[in-house]
This record gives structure tokens, C-alpha cells and sequence, in this order.
């Protein structure tokens, strides 16, 4: 379940999604660790609201946006600025340490 700041990324937005500064978590519901960090993506969707557009894209709803990005593992945090991937991390990230991240591309 996606906080209120929190967008739902699939095929028909996705482009639009990743136009500007944004956050794509990669997801499925079948994933613990992705269970772990979706709290903390969904806090840092509100605290980051109207700088960086985050959004959780379901790899099983959506793969061939998945495999278009190759990613191979859940969670995959990819980080967008005008519609090109600026940073990429595989796995779980602390909660600071998606704050710097998204600090780093709201600049």
C-alpha cells in the first residue's frame, strides 16, 4: 500500500513519471525487504513532495518497464532527472541515505 505522496507508476504514466526529478521503486508484493523499504519510500514521498516525484512501479504488473531498466532484483531504487537515470541502488536503503540521494537530485 502506497502512502498519500506516493505515485503508482505503470506503462500509460511512466514517461511523464520520470520527466522531471524522480524516484522509482521498483517493487513486488512477494518481497521482503521491499515490505521494509516501502514505509521509508513512502515517508520521504511526502517530505520530498513538489521537489522529487516518487513513485512504486510493481515488477509483475509492469515487466516490461522492469526489463527495459534491466533490473534483476527487488527492491531497485532508480533515481531520474529529466527523463535520464542519474543514480541506481539495488537492494535496501536506509532512511538517510535515501534522504542524501534525493537531497543530491532535488538540487
Amino acid at each position: 500500500m502506497a502512502g498519500p505522496d506516493t505515485l503508482e507508476a505503470n506503462a500509460s504514466n511512466f514517461e511523464k513519471l520520470t520527466s522531471g526529478v524522480s524516484l522509482v521503486d521498483f517493487t513486488a508484493t512477494w518481497c521482503g525487504p521491499c515490505q521494509v523499504l516501502g514505509p521509508i519510500v513512502d515517508r520521504l514521498a511526502t517530505e520530498f513532495k513538489g521537489k522529487v516525484s516518487v513513485a512504486k512501479l510493481d515488477i509483475d504488473k509492469n515487466p516490461e518497464i522492469a526489463a527495459s531498466f534491466g533490473v534483476m532484483g527487488v527492491p531497485t531504487l532508480i533515481f531520474f532527472k529529466n527523463g535520464e537515470v542519474v543514480d541506481q541502488h539495488v537492494g535496501l536503503l536506509n532512511e538517510d541515505a535515501l534522504r542524501k540521494k534525493l537531497n543530491n537530485i532535488a538540487k
